[in-house]
């Protein structure tokens, strides 16, 4: 009741400006260039093209922020966030991708100190062009001091970024209105590479998502759902694409619940009487079919760690920034959730989980290579 009182007296002494930025089922998403453009590498030469993805979890590394994790910190001190972003250019500077898939990225947020974290990468890598499509774009945040919040997805690319759109994945609808009202428009960004287009006018698609994490219903389902059909479009009509992103959903096979891995202390879960009874986030059989719901992109398309790999350990992504083994040791990674698929191919054991990378967010980067630019 405090909450929705809060959010009316927000509203009115609004008043007819809205506070959230929504978003209509297709848009079209901002566009970023680099100051200094590259002209050698604007220009395809030949050979293959890396592809990476990243949840770069707003450039504050394991920065104990409240909304993702045990933590009860909201804003980042700028020492933070400035060795973060640095670490992440130096990164990218090392793996050197030509194509990039970023999740949770910046723009202009009270707690990452207003940065422009696009702009800061493509001024620091050799990437030349962006585009960003905002998942969460809001005036003002009235909990915990977070005040205004710019996040969203981006693409960036050595090559010019052709037609791009912001499609738009359905809210959840576990949650109350004013709650939902404040929270997450999440999305796929599509993008459309001209520079890597085939000699018979087939175009080159990049695809970019970051799926539900926190929905108990059946939200993921249709998040997925969708992301399946706008990759099958893209493969129907004979042209070629890299995607993946953070799809917040285990491999076949792997384990489902990690709700004792992420639980904070004072929390209670797996308890008769005690509702709920998984933490939200780390159960993955929350409806039928969860446990495989990726199963069919397996079967569709090329991943870049094949199937006989996905549940070792060397290819976990993800754990909580503040999950721990005992009361010293931090858990970096236990789960995989971060995916990049194909419908070319990548090239043999080019696939790679950037396990080093465990400081500077609680999901490591993926990449993989492919260097076959024709198809029929």
């Amino acid at each position: 009741m405090r909450t929705s009182l809060l959010l009316i007296l927000l509203l009115l002494g609004n008043g007819c400006e809205p506070f959230v930025v929504e978003f209509s089922d297709s848009s079209t998403p901002k566009r970023f260039e680099a100051s200094n453009i590259d002209s050698d590498s604007k220009t395809y030469q030949g050979g293959g093209i890396k592809v990476l993805t990243w949840n770069m979890r707003f450039g504050v590394g394991r920065f104990s922020f409240f909304g993702d994790s045990c933590g009860e910190d909201v804003i980042a001190d700028e020492e933070t966030i400035t060795q973060t972003m640095e670490a992440i250019a130096d990164t990218l500077n090392v793996i050197d991708p030509d194509i990039v898939l970023l999740q949770e990225v910046d723009l202009g947020s009270k707690r990452t100190g207003y940065w422009n974290q696009i702009q800061y990468l493509l001024d620091n890598t050799p990437l030349n062009y962006g585009v960003y499509a905002s998942v969460w774009e809001v005036d003002f945040i009235p909990t915990d001091g977070i005040g205004r919040v710019n996040m969203g997805n981006a693409i960036l690319s050595k090559y010019e970024i052709g037609s791009s759109e912001r499609i738009q994945l359905r809210l959840r609808t576990d949650q109350p209105d004013y709650e939902q009202y404040f929270y997450l428009r999440r999305n796929i960004l599509k993008s459309e590479i001209p520079e890597l287009a085939s000699s018979n006018q087939k175009k080159f698609y990049a695809v970019n998502i970051h799926a539900t994490a926190f929905a108990t219903d059946d939200t993921k389902e249709k998040h997925v759902a969708k992301y399946l059909q706008i990759l099958e479009n893209i493969n129907s009509e004979g042209h070629a694409f890299v995607s993946g992103g953070d799809l917040n959903a285990v491999p076949p096979g792997a384990n489902i619940d990690y709700c004792m891995n992420d639980i904070c202390e004072w929390e209670s879960y797996h308890m008769d009487g005690v509702e709920p009874f998984h933490k939200e986030g780390s159960y993955f059989d929350n409806f039928s079919g969860e446990p495989d719901i990726l199963a069919p992109l397996y079967q569709a398309y090329d991943p870049a760690i094949k199937e006989g790999l996905i549940n070792l350990p060397e290819h976990y992504t993800h754990a909580p920034s503040t999950s721990m083994i005992g009361t010293d040791i931090i858990r970096k990674y236990d789960r995989k959730i971060d995916y990049l698929f194909t419908n070319m191919e990548w090239d043999a054991m080019s696939g790679r989980t950037h396990q080093a990378c465990w400081e500077l967010s609680d999901h490591m980067p993926i990449s993989a290579t492919v260097s076959n630019l024709t198809w029929d």
